[in-house]
């Protein structure tokens, strides 16, 4: 039996905190027309978390961050800690996105650091993994996600399946306009599942893998019907209400 699908909105660095309260609003209204079936994420800017909270208190809406600092408090100019995103009511983590590998530099042994304090937290890490276009044209899309997994999962214990995420994202699909085939997709998210099911058991079954590059109204149900496919990590479609709403419609 496949899990419950997670469909989690990345805003990235768009929409002013004014902003966000409007689209919240509009968007708990809109989920009031919809039979909803799967969890419902979004991530939001530092700045937006507090009032998304308070707006999604009464709504099965989850309020999540695009990123943490693997440090727990102290010196670190800039940084948010686990702690303080967890006491503002935040349950998902992004971590790992490609653009925070690319443009920040971040390491897979850093990126593991920040899974393990969200986890410890008792937050749920969203760990990205993907392979660039170069990388899959060459052969080596499974070597390099199989690499990111393992290096990002290394020495974690969890209890539940539910307590980590994985989103797999070809980088070459995202905010470009391509998508990956559904078939793809989901043999690169079946190679992902068996390479959780060494390194949890039986817990594999129930993580949950989502597809990461540029999930759309158009293309969602094919890819949410793949058989390890358990639902989204969404950018642009995530920032209208209509599109999210189409989206949480066939999951």
């Amino acid at each position: 039996m496949k899990p419950t699908p997670l469909i989690a909105g990345n805003w990235k660095m768009n929409k002013l905190p004014s902003e966000a309260e409007g689209w919240a609003n509009d968007f708990k209204s809109a989920l009031t027309q919809l039979d909803v079936n799967a969890d419902v994420l979004i991530c939001a800017p530092y700045t937006h978390l507090l009032s998304l909270k308070t707006i999604f208190a009464d709504s099965p809406v989850h309020v999540g961050a695009q990123d943490v600092s693997a440090h727990d408090e102290g010196a670190y100019t800039g940084e948010i800690s686990a702690a303080m995103l967890k006491d503002a009511g935040v349950s998902y983590v992004i971590i790992g996105h490609s653009e925070r590998r690319e443009y920040h530099n971040e390491s897979d042994a850093l990126i593991n650091q920040k899974v393990k304090k969200t986890l410890a937290a008792g937050m749920r890490p969203i760990l990205c993994v993907g392979e660039s276009e170069a990388q899959r044209d060459a052969g080596d899309a499974e070597t390099v996600v199989l690499a990111q997994l393992k290096a990002g999962l290394a020495d974690i214990n969890i209890t539940n399946p539910t307590d980590i995420v994985i989103a797999y994202e070809p980088i070459w699909a995202i905010g470009t306009g391509k998508t990956a085939t559904a078939d793809d997709a989901q043999a690169m998210s079946h190679t992902i599942r068996q390479a959780l099911e060494s390194l949890f058991a039986d817990k594999a079954a129930g993580i949950r893998v989502l597809y990461g590059g540029s999930m759309k109204p158009a293309n969602a149900a094919e890819l949410l019907a793949k058989a390890d496919i358990n639902g989204g990590l969404i950018g642009g479609a995530s920032l209208k209400v209509d599109d999210l709403s189409a989206i949480i419609k066939v999951s």
